[in-house]
């Protein structure tokens, strides 16, 4: 069946298919690694869905002028507008707009997500730094929890299940949860760059808040103590966030928990080791993906996760 749907396929929108999945599979190793788990109509949607966010974030990590990249910012939401509108011209040949487009009809993605993606890419356009975690949070829900969202218009819930009605939470508090965690994973290489992420009461709590964390930690600060706090932090979004998996078919569930997993595993290192940040990127081998993946596909988190939420409902609630 899924050959002959790809095979329907006018050949504009398979190639254009086609680009997304090279630029997902080289550009998003862990990402791509999920999504190898659905049908192949969802990855293809979930491969237009990344290679246009992908473009937004090239556009604010490149090294253009400020103005430069908030005017292709601004032309990148037209282009999404007129997907939104079902108006790309059917010659358009912009392979992420003619996949996206294309995904969009096949699929309930709500796309005002992108928008919320490209806010949320200006926020760092204009260097824009966080005193508290609601500030952060604001910045973590555009380009993340967004995300969250938009796929699960692509996943879909099981017809029936209960609490139903919370997925989209659940969706947008699992990308609050990996936004964090990137945050944690990737705070040197951000320093050198010039920008934090960490709220500003939080480095001030722990002593880090007078040099940048690319440079020697000041006196008596506690970086352990500080990192340790963000992982608390994190651990607590994605035990809220998981609650998304018994809502989902098998294939779905098993995409987010191989990628929710992966970057659960990284926490767990930063934890055991909160240094490591300062020293280099952390990840994974391939050994322990392909793991977390196996236990995604025999829906063993899934089924945790659901027995949890069961035991610690109250009798007679519903969710």
């Amino acid at each position: 069946m899924a050959r002959t749907a790809r095979a329907a396929q006018p050949p504009q929108v398979f190639a254009a298919y086609r680009y997304c999945e090279a630029v997902t599979a080289h550009q998003a190793r862990n990402f791509a690694y999920g999504i190898r788990l659905l049908p192949p109509d969802r990855r293809q949607a979930m491969s237009a869905l990344y290679a246009f966010s992908r473009r937004v974030d090239d556009i604010g990590d490149g090294t253009l002028d400020p103005a430069v990249k908030k005017d292709r910012l601004e032309e990148t939401r037209r282009l999404l507008g007129l997907v939104k509108d079902g108006k790309l011209p059917e010659d358009a040949t912009d392979p992420v707009a003619v996949a996206l487009a294309d995904a969009a009809r096949r699929f309930p993605i709500p796309l005002g997500g992108l928008d919320e993606l490209i806010d949320g890419v200006l926020m760092d356009v204009t260097g824009r730094t966080y005193e508290t975690w609601e500030e952060l949070r604001e910045y973590c829900r555009c380009v993340a929890g967004a995300i969250g969202r938009l796929s699960l218009g692509i996943f879909g819930t099981v017809p029936g299940a209960p609490g139903a009605e919370r997925a989209p939470h659940y969706a947008d508090t699992l990308g609050l949860a990996l936004q964090l965690t990137n945050i944690l994973r990737d705070v040197r290489e951000d320093a050198v760059e010039g920008r934090t992420y960490l709220p500003r009461e939080d480095l001030e709590a722990f002593g880090c808040a007078t040099a940048p964390l690319c440079q020697a930690l000041p006196p008596g600060a506690d970086f352990t103590g500080l990192v340790r706090f963000e992982v608390r932090r994190a651990r607590g979004l994605f035990a809220e966030g998981l609650r998304l998996l018994p809502l989902l078919d098998r294939r779905s569930a098993a995409c987010v928990s191989a990628m929710a997993g992966i970057y659960h595993r990284l926490l767990t290192r930063i934890a055991r080791d909160p240094h490591a940040v300062l020293r280099g990127r952390i990840s994974l081998p391939a050994r322990e993906k392909a793991y977390v993946a196996v236990r995604g596909l025999a829906g063993l988190d899934a089924r945790r996760v659901a027995r949890r939420t069961a035991h610690r409902a109250a009798p007679g609630e519903t969710r």
